[in-house]
Formats: C-alpha cells, sequence, structure tokens
C-alpha cells in the first residue's frame, strides 16, 4: 500500500471520528448541560439560553398545522399549561423548527397571530427554520417537550403526556409528564419521569 493512501486512510479515519464524536457530543442527556443555543424570536428579539440560568425554562417544538399540536391547543391544554406556570416564574420557549416551504413554517407575524388567536401565552416564540436549535436537541416531534432547570442541567425530554393520540378526550386521563416534572423541578426533587416517549407529527427540518 503508498504511503499516499494509507495518508488518505488515516485522515479519512480522523475525519469519521470527528464526525461521530461531535453527533455524541451534540445528543441531549438527562442531568447534563442542556445544549446552549442563541435564536431570533418572532418578535425579533435574541434568544439565548443563557441568559435563563437561574430559571427554570420549558422548550415546546410546535406546528399549528400539526393535529397533535392542534389536540393540545384546541382543547385549551397547552395554554393552560403555559399559564399556569409563567405565572410561577417559569420561561416557556416554544419553537419552530418547520423549514420554509414545510408545513408548519411561518413568520414572526403570523407566529405572534396564531398564539394571540389561540390564547397561547410562551415567554417568547422562537423560530428555527434552519433547524439548528431542533437538532441541538434531537428534536423529532410537534409537540416535544424538554425542561431546563436553574442550574441549566436537562432534567426532562419527551412527551407533553401520556396518551399518545390526537383525540382531545384523551388529555383528562393521560399522565402530564410536563406538569409532573415542573412539580418536581421547582421543589428541587429528581423527575419522576425524565425520559418519556414523544409523539406527534415528525419535525419538518431542512433536507
Amino acid at each position: 500500500m503508498s504511503m499516499l493512501k494509507i495518508a488518505a486512510g488515516a485522515v479519512l479515519g480522523a475525519a469519521l471520528l470527528a464526525v461521530g464524536g461531535a453527533t455524541a457530543l451534540a445528543a441531549p442527556e438527562i442531568n447534563r448541560p442542556a445544549p446552549a443555543f442563541t435564536g431570533t424570536a418572532a418578535d425579533g428579539a435574541t434568544i439565548r439560553l443563557e441568559d435563563y440560568r437561574g430559571k427554570t425554562v420549558v422548550l415546546e417544538w410546535t406546528n399549528a398545522d400539526c393535529p397533535f399540536v392542534r389536540k393540545h391547543y384546541g382543547a385549551g391544554n397547552m395554554q393552560a399549561l403555559q399559564k399556569e406556570w409563567t405565572g410561577q416564574g417559569i420561561v416557556w420557549l416554544q419553537v419552530i423548527s418547520s423549514a420554509p416551504g414545510k408545513q408548519g413554517h411561518v413568520d414572526g407575524p403570523t407566529a405572534i397571530g396564531l398564539n394571540r388567536e389561540r390564547g397561547a401565552q410562551p415567554s417568547h416564540t422562537i423560530l428555527d427554520p434552519e433547524g439548528s436549535i431542533g437538532r441541538a436537541y434531537d428534536a423529532r416531534t410537534t409537540p416535544h417537550m424538554y425542561i431546563v432547570d436553574p442550574e441549566g442541567t436537562l432534567v426532562y425530554m419527551g412527551g407533553i403526556d401520556s396518551i399518545r393520540s390526537a383525540n382531545s378526550a384523551d388529555i383528562p386521563q393521560a399522565v402530564n409528564y410536563v406538569r409532573e416534572a415542573l412539580q418536581a423541578t421547582v421543589k428541587g426533587a429528581p423527575v419522576p419521569n425524565p425520559v418519556t416517549r414523544a409523539y406527534g407529527c415528525s419535525v419538518h427540518y431542512s433536507s
């Protein structure tokens, strides 16, 4: 084997290791620091996760055209959670990672209008059309929920509740994992179910 082939193989191997290492580091893990991000909100504000150190932060991936999102907004369930917890000082960040031309993609004024129509009360709505924040969190569905504690540690990721359906009649019977996790977090207690299975529509990232 020529020295050129050996060198090329070494470079390729190093590149593969680097890619693998980066992927492993980017994957969100419970009880580890939440992936840092900077994003632009629907109203033009710059949102940095680090700016909320000292507060509990909820991340809610959303897509207004998704039937599973409509389930929770149509029944007032998501808005009730937002109002309940932002009233206690929790920061609630919606994230829209739908790419331009894909289902759920909206501009800032449209996102603000949708929240006004539905009576939604997030602290901010982050527009993530390039998908960088969504991919950092491995967000796969809408809704997909994450909770970051005041120390910046990821303490919950998964579904909003325990019944994976688009039927709003199931909401009263379901265990609301987000409320359960927030109740534990504000008390400084371990989250009972830190990782659950998220359900909903696929996040429509750019290809």
